[in-house]
Order: structure tokens, then sequence, then C-alpha cells
């Protein structure tokens, strides 16, 4: 089954892509991932991302990582 966490981050990176008309392929291209990465990741069949490929989608879109897993911090 996958995580609730996992399941936002797919759905916000293919939310993000869309709203910067991107295709995977230039997306991947933009931060040196192949668009089969990229494919994986949104389809949920990533099991576990590295730290350093979020950060780099999380810089590319300029959001913090926490957005992009779907983490809220309470105050």
């Amino acid at each position: 089954m996958m995580s609730i966490r996992k399941e936002i981050m797919k759905t916000k990176l293919k939310e993000l892509r869309k709203l910067n008309n991107l295709s995977m392929d230039k997306l991947g291209k933009e931060i040196n991932m192949s668009s089969g990465e990229i494919s994986d990741i949104e389809n949920g069949k990533k099991k576990d991302p590295r730290i350093s490929t979020l950060i780099r989608i999380a810089d590319y879109f300029n959001i913090s990582l926490d957005e992009l897993i779907g983490r809220k911090l309470e105050n």
C-alpha cells in the first residue's frame, strides 16, 4: 500500500509540472533526470526517491521539501 506522503508527493510533482507546462522529458532535462524516473515518481513506482532527487525537484520549483512531500509543520 502506498503511503499518504508518497501519494501527495506524486500528485504534487505532476501538478507542478503541468502548471509550468513541462513535459516529463523537459523537466528531466532541466533537473538531470530521465523522463522515466519522473514517470516512476509520478506513478508511485519509485519506492523511495533519494533525498538528492527530492532536493533537485524542490529547488527547481522553488518550494520546500516539506511542501513537496505534503508535510505540514505545526506551530
